[in-house]
């Protein structure tokens, strides 16, 4: 699949892989100026200075960086970004700071990883009652270990 890429600024990196089976795409900050701070329980736009163009039946996730969440406590905000096929707009991370130490994103840094997925369009019928199953309602711990 080939998905096409709009630079909003000529120094913006185009996704990339880490090794020929990696799933996600890093995805690099773009800032105007050197780095971007983000104080210790913040969340700051991270721009990316790029639009993409994912095709229908797809969407673009955006997830944390292992490497960057676990050794500098920067991730995702929403943890989970979700880019809808019909989005032209530009690529922000909202990159949160879990420490209590200030913490500085540079020009080029990697922030985040993107994986394209499909998805299942549907609808939603409302029912008196739902099909029986062995665990029903149980909830959180339910099925044991």
């Amino acid at each position: 699949m080939e998905l096409s890429v709009k630079k909003l600024r000529p120094e913006a990196k185009l996704p990339t892989r880490g090794s020929a089976q990696a799933a996600g795409y890093d995805l690099y900050a773009c800032l105007d100026g050197e780095r971007r701070e983000i104080p210790p329980h913040a969340t700051a736009a991270i721009p990316t200075g790029l639009c993409i163009a994912v095709p229908d039946g797809y969407f673009a996730a955006v997830f944390a960086r292992s490497g960057l969440a676990a050794k500098e406590g920067l991730r995702p905000a929403n943890c989970v970004g979700v880019c809808d096929s019909d989005y032209r707009g530009e690529y922000l991370v909202m990159l949160h700071n879990d420490t209590d130490q200030t913490r500085w994103v540079e020009n080029g840094d990697r922030i985040a990883q993107m994986v394209v997925l499909p998805y299942l369009p549907v609808t939603f019928r409302e029912v008196e009652a739902l099909d029986e199953t062995e665990r029903g309602a149980g909830g959180f711990g339910s099925t044991g270990r």
